[in-house]
């Protein structure tokens, strides 16, 4: 019953997300652990979510039973906090209780490798195996305090090493000289202490909306986009502020309202980085997106003699292919993003960091960058749609998509279809489809780029009406 998809294993609480899995899951870790002859170490954190505390506790009285040393962040963090100690003091294994922006009903658990990378799909696999090898055995424990006792649980808060990293890696002077007023909505989440301090050290004016710990995430989901960021939408524009930043439940994702109160798309504010990092920073290197992710990139990697490389939906891959190529770059549609010399995965307050930044440096508003890039790249709109299904509808897409590899007669000339993650289809005009099952949700997401808005609502429709999801 435990599967890992592309952000971890994520379950509903209750259900499949139970005190029994989260010890089974965890001797599987420890089988994992000893069976590699790693260092007997593990950091663990959790964030706001129901019962994220406890399970993390759980988990560490599982690994004290097998003579494995569980360091505890013992206060809410952001899951980028968990990545950096696993990198800075190289353990070979992470994790994080959360998950991450699903619906409150849900909790989960990601695992991280050395160098605070994301389990690959082999790791995952790997656990996944010694999960069903354990199956049935007694799960021993030991009691919190007694293996605090013992020194196989150890409480720690390395917050400050985390937020220096971030402060040493950002102009702090242009940011201080701009006087800028931000807006920030942690969604209920963890960001709020890290946000906070960043930008008060660089003598921002912060103001802060939804930062209570509440486990209902105020009954929305805990996912920055336009429809759950309405309020710091109208909180930007009557407080007159530079910018509004908003990080999912966790904090490895970001939600942007710029200084005319619109939402960015996490494709624009990729975008916006990727721009800036080149054309003001200096820096020079490729940039890395998923296949749902903005074919933007590529023009503005194009217009600066760089290349922008593909990979499936997943963090873990976008993090392994920018090693590969010295990427400066890498993120996905769904708000993730990282940025060279920085950890190896999805970090919310260090993007939202730098997009302060940007904005202190340039001296230009959000709205003014962006439309700059577009005069210079051409405009190009996305069309997004989710769908819910029942397992019999599942098996049925799956089959056309890709076993029989159908695909709709579209009223433009196809280049070529890929298959590496969904069905994915290049026009050649420049205009792409892709419909694939999210590896977090159980949803069909249907994702069309095109130079003509119209043409983007278009081809998703046809892709709508073959699948029969009208």
């Amino acid at each position: 019953m435990i599967e890992f998809g592309t952000g971890g294993w994520r379950a509903i609480i209750g259900d499949e997300f139970t005190k029994a899995n989260i010890k089974l899951l965890a001797k599987a870790m420890c089988k994992k652990m000893k069976a590699e002859g790693v260092e007997l170490h593990i950091v663990m954190g959790y964030d706001r979510r129901f019962l994220a505390k406890e399970a993390m506790q759980w988990a560490a009285e599982v690994f004290a039973a097998e003579g494995i040393k569980a360091y505890l962040i013992n206060k809410s963090s952001p899951t980028p906090l968990i990545m950096f100690y696993t990198m800075k003091h190289e353990l070979s294994y992470g994790m994080m209780i959360t998950a991450s922006h699903n619906p409150a009903i849900y909790n989960g658990i990601k695992v991280f490798t050395k160098g605070g990378r994301d389990a690959e799909e082999t790791q995952t696999k790997d656990i996944e195996r010694y999960i069903h090898e354990i199956e049935g055995d007694p799960v021993e424990s030991m009691e919190y305090a007694e293996a605090k006792k013992a020194g196989f649980i150890e409480e720690i808060y390395p917050l400050n090493e985390y937020l220096d990293n971030i402060i040493d890696a950002v102009d702090m002077g242009a940011i201080r000289r701009a006087r800028l007023k931000i807006a920030i909505d942690p969604m209920y989440g963890v960001s709020e202490t890290s946000l906070k301090t960043i930008l008060l050290t660089a003598r921002c004016d912060v103001q802060m909306i939804n930062e209570r710990h509440d486990t209902l995430f105020g009954g929305k989901l805990p996912s920055p986009s336009a429809t759950t960021l309405r309020r710091l939408q109208s909180f930007v524009i009557d407080q007159e502020c530079d910018i509004g930043l908003a990080t999912d439940g966790d904090a490895d994702r970001i939600g942007v309202i710029d200084d005319t109160g619109r939402f960015l798309h996490p494709n624009d504010i990729l975008v916006l980085l990727y721009y800036y990092l080149v054309k003001y920073k200096g820096w020079s290197g490729p940039v890395v997106r998923n296949l749902a992710t903005t074919h933007m990139l590529d023009k503005v990697a194009e217009s600066f003699g760089q290349k922008c490389y593909e990979v499936p939906v997943g963090f873990k891959h976008i993090s392994a292919k920018m090693t590969e190529v010295d990427a400066i770059i890498g993120g996905e549609s769904s708000g993730g993003l990282t940025v060279k010399g920085h950890i190896n995965g999805k970090d919310g307050v260090y993007a939202a960091a730098l997009l302060v930044e940007m904005i202190a440096v340039t001296g230009k508003r959000l709205s003014e960058i962006y439309k700059m890039i577009e005069e210079e790249c051409g405009a190009i709109y996305m069309e997004e749609r989710d769908y819910k299904f029942s397992q019999e509808k599942k098996v049925e897409m799956h089959k056309t998509l890709m076993e029989e590899r159908k695909v709709p007669e579209i009223p433009f000339e196809i280049e070529r279809v890929s298959y590496m993650d969904g069905c994915k289809i290049y026009f050649k005009n420049g205009g792409w489809v892709v419909a694939r099952f999210s590896g977090t949700e159980p949803l069909l997401r249907i994702f069309c780029e095109m130079p003509e808005k119209a043409d983007a609502e278009k081809v998703s429709s046809i892709y709508e009406e073959f699948l029969g999801l009208k």
